[in-house]
């Protein structure tokens, strides 16, 4: 019996631009051997939640540069939870503050990574995470 891929969805919320990290993660991650969605440039939450439900995802990953970290991570959250599919887990990466990563830690946020973090450790984090479920 086929083992059954970890399905991802890569997303870039907000209206942040730059996309070509997202695009490289998502390429790296796809040639580890996950399943990766990516949703494109300026998502909103509610598109994101509702694209990760409809995709039957297993992870969310969100990139980041604009700043609203702490508006967008808590919202996805939110969402997820009113939505029923706290089962997704919800990671990332861009430029947060140390500071800043903490609290999103406590708020249920996976691990944020910084930019030029090495597609082996985001693939490492994912493959570890999915050992223990």
């Amino acid at each position: 019996m086929e083992k059954k891929k970890i399905k991802i969805l890569i997303a870039k919320p907000g209206l942040d631009g730059h996309d070509r990290g997202a695009k490289v993660v998502a390429r790296g991650l796809r040639d580890a051997g996950f399943e990766v969605i990516y949703t494109g440039l300026h998502q909103t939450p509610e598109m994101i939640v509702n694209t990760a439900i409809q995709e039957d995802v297993d992870v969310i990953g969100l990139s980041i540069l604009s700043g609203a970290h702490m508006t967008i991570f808590p919202e996805v959250l939110r969402l997820l939870k009113e939505k029923g599919a706290t089962n997704i887990h919800l990671f990332g990466g861009g430029i947060i503050p140390d500071e800043d990563k903490e609290k999103l830690y406590q708020l249920g946020v996976g691990k944020l990574f910084d930019p030029g973090t090495k597609i082996s450790e985001i693939v490492e984090y994912l493959n570890n995470l999915f050992k223990e479920k």
